[in-house]
């Protein structure tokens, strides 16, 4: 499979009593697909993976897996600090209809670049999905270094990378490994537009849980060539990313969608956005809604 555009990495509605909401998550599944997201991910770490239950996991994703229904990708949080749990929740997630398995670095636990390749190569060995790499090494104290990514990017079950590192130099780098079977993703709103103008396929996307419209339209501009635009569309954004920053992901984009009731809460040790940043969400909100609709409006002319 090639994964390409505007994929956006969901957040997880819970309710008032912090219990999954699965009303509120059909209606984000039901945003995202009318909004033109090109690919969703369940139960990442903007999903807060780690505070999920295994029968909530199985119910999150298969549940996202049936109202998708196959329009586009539905990727599946798989990665634990284990390669062997990392193995039995991929499996996990196949059974359960996903489409590919995001897995993230262990964290944590530190591994050499030799013990990288080593779980990567076991969890693709299994075979139960495709698996995107993913690099966010400012969470997970594990950086998946250009050099390795070379060791692995030729397994036929290793579809992909999504690096969430914003220098340059990083996704030139991987750049220069990507082909017919081996796709880069930028893992990084802030530099995701510029990723893309130099070669990346597209972006896994927090933003893009608020404005997926917006995103959708800055994918296809700058996948099309169409620098120009694709950066003045990116400036519009630049006060959306940096909101999405005040606080630890996804705490700011789950207070932009309980405001537009779609959940309510966070679960410990995550709190919900801090009093002195409510006034700053609640023009958020407005800014990014005016965003969407000038989008649309454009994309109508």
């Amino acid at each position: 499979m090639q994964l390409s555009g505007s994929i956006t990495a969901l957040a997880t509605p819970f309710d008032v009593a912090r219990e999954l909401d699965l009303d509120a998550w059909h209606r984000l599944l039901s945003m995202q697909l009318e909004q033109g997201s090109q690919g969703l991910v369940a139960a990442g770490s903007t999903g807060e993976a780690a505070a999920l239950y295994d029968a909530e996991y199985d119910l999150l994703l298969r549940s996202a897996v049936e109202f998708v229904a196959g329009r586009v990708p539905v990727l599946a949080g798989t990665g634990q600090p284990n390669t062997a749990k990392t193995i039995e929740q991929t499996r996990r997630a196949a059974a359960l209809g996903a489409d590919a398995a995001l897995v993230v670095t262990p964290p944590y636990v530190r591994p050499t670049q030799a013990g990288l390749v080593a779980h990567y190569r076991a969890i693709a060995d299994d075979g139960a999905l495709p698996i995107v790499l993913y690099n966010v090494p400012s969470r997970t104290g594990c950086d998946l270094l250009p050099e390795t990514v070379a060791e692995l990017a030729g397994h036929p079950r290793i579809v992909a990378i999504k690096e969430a590192r914003s220098e340059p130099e990083r996704m030139q780098a991987l750049l220069g490994l990507q082909d017919r079977d081996f796709t880069v993703l930028s893992g990084d709103d802030p530099t995701a537009c510029r990723a893309m103008l130099t070669g990346a396929r597209g972006v896994i996307s927090v933003a893009s849980n608020v404005v997926p419209a917006t995103f959708r339209h800055l994918c296809n501009l700058a996948l099309g060539g169409q620098g120009d635009k694709a950066r003045a569309w990116d400036a519009r954004l630049q006060e959306v990313y940096a909101f999405l920053g005040i606080e630890p992901n996804p705490t700011p984009v789950k207070a932009l969608l309980a405001l537009q009731g779609i959940g309510h809460d966070l679960r410990l040790p995550l709190q919900v956005l801090s009093e002195r940043h409510r006034d700053a969400a609640t023009a958020m909100l407005a800014t990014i809604r005016g965003i969407e609709d000038e989008c649309r409006k454009s994309l109508a002319a």
